[in-house]
């Protein structure tokens, strides 16, 4: 069963169909998920870090979910044919969905319309995208691919972004279903030559050996993918798989050692210790689910294992203390809402702190977003899950017992179903309206929307009219070379160069690094065109030329940038351009100000040798305040302006290009610096001249870099002649 949905009081009370299963239903095991769930709140609310509390219930997921499907399977009278019989999908399937979906829907549809009345325009894509993942059990994948793609919206305040353990429990549960059919098909295939196969002990340790095998692969790969891509191996499901894989062993093999009260009490005091207490020791979004989870994931089995109620030698069965400590009824009752508070407390923490524009919740909010929380639980629990859950009468026999219960059932069923529908024909319509929105701003009045201009030239006057792009379109001003197919993402380590500015020229521009490079080529491209040079394009995601060996993308190992710029430094050079242009600074990762890194130097000095001069553009700011970075246009169409939306540059910039000094050594290398271009002598505004600057977090818009193309050129062809000059054909 899923282990965030509690069973109802009709699970509970039915008959087992073994004598063996006959006090299995562990309460204490509910009280820990109290104990799991109150830690993902409360870490979540007050301390934005990760608990353990999820990798709890993945193990409690596997262990209950494992251990069912086996126990089914060989309690028949006839185990070789009761394997097959009792592996039926679609039952257990359709338990499943009506434990699950009532909550989950109930959620997403209250996300949705929250959505609506307090978000921006700008988030009702992403979050619509989300919600559909979401009931479709593929958030964590969504997030997954978004973390990894700067074409996609920022997913860090997402109101969803909790429900990548839903998609992975409901993945682990289908995947074994599926592969529960195929071993029940082959056992039963092979057991027709040799019986012995269908025997019960065989069962279990061919089902043993089986998830033993697919395990140590998940662990295995949990802790290689950590040092390739961590953004990536904290939601994917083949990481996680060992997980609750750990729970379904012990659901196979539990020991029976008939060790005395006090020893399991000591293993059990010990084992909550550890799931307290990892959520402030281990860093666990860097670490999980690397071989750190097994703090979380292995406290969980010796709970197991300590609650189990074993007859001692004069046949008394006793129970830990700490084990009834969780049976307790208070915590109990915690476990049996775990699923819709799970469900709940995110999204409304989040929905509250973009609301009064926070950053974090203080004890008293946090306290009231909690007592909250679980009210609604309570509430979604009692009118919503139970009686859809219902049980397995037929609906005859129900309407006997109790008439109005169906009704308001079917009500209830019929309200969720119309408006989950109306819901995603919703999403499916904006998210069709925003894709057909076209950016062109290439026919802009320029003395009614002069951008950068209006920066660099004090006497130019700003007419009062709504800023270009919207909000909602600036989102997907992307730089031409994004758009054409190549920009390199973080997983294509290819090389995709491409061709701009006057493709019949003879001199040639080579415009190479990472996004904060690539952003220029709007202004290369028109630039190139007027003074006839080719830009010849060698571009990949958050890999801007460096010699670091272990390069980070938002603090995330990222060797594949080290190898990619390796092999295109030697394609540069062999291609032999005239000029290279790549970035020549970077903001600091802390303090205030810019720098140009040590690692940039070996580069600037490897063009040289080849007789290849740079134009080192100096990174822009990276706009941010004391809530942290700032997403331009999620500010401006959440009601903000251009001073609100800004940032102060004295914390991004420093006073002098870093790159000039630099340069006092390296003739060949020309310092470039816009920055005046998109500052003004102490603030960055989010709006220039009529033009949002910003098209997400730190990337210009294209048509802000297009309003400073004039300035641009003016400082490469004081370094570079030709480029400013009439060039050669």
């Amino acid at each position: 069963m899923p282990v965030l949905a509690a069973p109802t009081r009709a699970e509970l009370n039915k008959p087992s169909p073994s004598a063996s299963e006959a006090s299995a239903y562990r309460t204490d095991l509910d009280g820990l998920r109290g104990v799991a769930i109150m830690l993902v709140a409360c870490f979540h609310i007050w301390f934005g870090r990760v608990s353990g509390g999820v990798d709890v219930f993945l193990t409690l997921s596997g262990y209950f979910f494992i251990g069912s499907l086996l126990k089914h399977a060989i309690a028949s009278q006839s185990e070789m044919i009761g394997f097959g019989a009792t592996i039926n999908p679609w039952p257990r399937l359709k338990r499943l969905l009506r434990r699950l979906l009532p909550a989950l829907f109930t959620v997403l549809i209250a996300v949705s319309v929250l959505t609506v009345l307090l978000m921006p325009q700008t988030r009702w894509v992403n979050i619509g995208r989300e919600v559909i993942a979401s009931a479709l059990y593929y958030q964590n994948w969504y997030l997954a691919f978004n973390s990894q793609d700067y074409l996609a919206a920022s997913s860090a305040n997402s109101p969803l972004q909790h429900m990548w353990s839903m998609s992975v429990q409901g993945q682990f549960f289908v995947a074994t279903l599926l592969i529960a059919l195929t071993v029940a098909w082959l056992i039963k295939l092979v057991a027709v030559r040799w019986p012995v196969v269908g025997d019960r002990k065989v069962i279990t340790s061919i089902v043993a050996a089986g998830v033993l095998v697919v395990a140590a692969f998940s662990f295995y790969w949990a802790h290689m993918r950590m040092g390739v891509n961590q953004q990536w191996n904290y939601y994917d499901t083949l990481s996680r798989t060992w997980e609750p894989l750990a729970g379904g062993l012990l659901a196979i093999w539990m020991p029976r050692w008939r060790a005395p009260v006090w020893l399991r009490n000591v293993v059990g005091v010990i084992a909550l210790t550890m799931i307290v207490s990892s959520g402030w020791l281990i860093m666990g979004v860097q670490q999980y689910p690397g071989p750190l989870a097994l703090v979380p994931v292995g406290a969980t089995l010796l709970l197991i294992w300590s609650g189990m109620s074993i007859p001692d030698a004069a046949g008394q069965a006793a129970q830990a203390p700490v084990n009834r400590l969780l049976a307790t009824r208070q915590a109990v009752w915690l476990g049996t809402v775990a699923y819709s508070l799970y469900l709940i407390h995110w999204p409304l923490l989040i929905f509250y702190l973009h609301w009064r524009d926070k950053d974090h919740a203080n004890f008293i909010e946090g306290t009231v977003l909690l007592i909250v929380s679980t009210t609604l639980a309570w509430l979604t629990k009692r009118y919503i899950e139970d009686p859809l859950r219902g049980g397995g009468r037929s609906k005859l026999a129900d309407s006997h017992a109790n008439p109005r219960r169906i009704s308001y059932t079917a009500a209830v069923t019929s309200v969720l179903v119309v408006l989950s529908l109306g819901t995603g024909v919703a999403i499916k319509l904006w998210d069709r309206h925003v894709a057909n929105i076209v950016v062109d701003t290439t026919r802009l009045d320029p003395t009614i929307y002069p951008g950068g201009r209006a920066l660099l030239d004090s006497s130019i006057k700003v007419p009062n009219v709504d800023p270009q792009p919207t909000p909602l379109a600036v989102a997907r001003d992307f730089p031409m070379t994004s758009t054409d197919g190549y920009m390199s993402s973080f997983e294509d380590n290819d090389i995709h160069v491409g061709v701009y500015g006057d493709r019949t020229a003879t001199k040639t521009l080579a415009l190479a690094g990472g996004s904060h490079a690539e952003m220029w080529i709007t202004a290369l491209d028109a630039l190139g065109k007027r003074n006839h040079f080719r830009v010849t394009t060698y571009l990949k995601m958050g890999c801007p030329l460096s010699t670091e060996l272990i390069p980070k993308q938002r603090g995330v190992p990222y060797p594949q940038c080290h190898d990619w710029v390796m092999r295109v430094m030697k394609k540069v050079i062999a291609d032999k351009p005239d000029a290279v242009f790549t970035n020549s600074t970077r903001p600091k990762d802390e303090g205030i100000g810019d720098w140009t890194p040590d690692d940039y130097l070996p580069i600037f000095d490897e063009f040289a040798a080849a007789g290849i001069p740079v134009l080192g553009i100096r990174d822009t700011p990276w706009p941010r305040n004391a809530q942290g970075l700032i997403d331009t246009p999620n500010c401006i169409a959440g009601g903000g302006n251009a001073r609100s939306c800004g940032s102060n540059r004295r914390i991004h910039l420093n006073p002098v290009d870093p790159a000039i000094a630099a340069a006092a050594t390296r003739p060949m290398l020309h310092p470039l610096d816009m920055s005046n271009g998109v500052c003004s002598a102490d603030f960055c505004p989010a709006i220039a001249g009529n033009i949002i600057v910003y098209k997400d977090l730190h990337h210009l818009s294209a048509t802000y870099v297009r309003s400073l193309t004039d300035e641009l050129g003016r400082q490469m062809a004081a370094a570079l002649p030709w480029t400013g000059g009439t060039g050669q054909r």
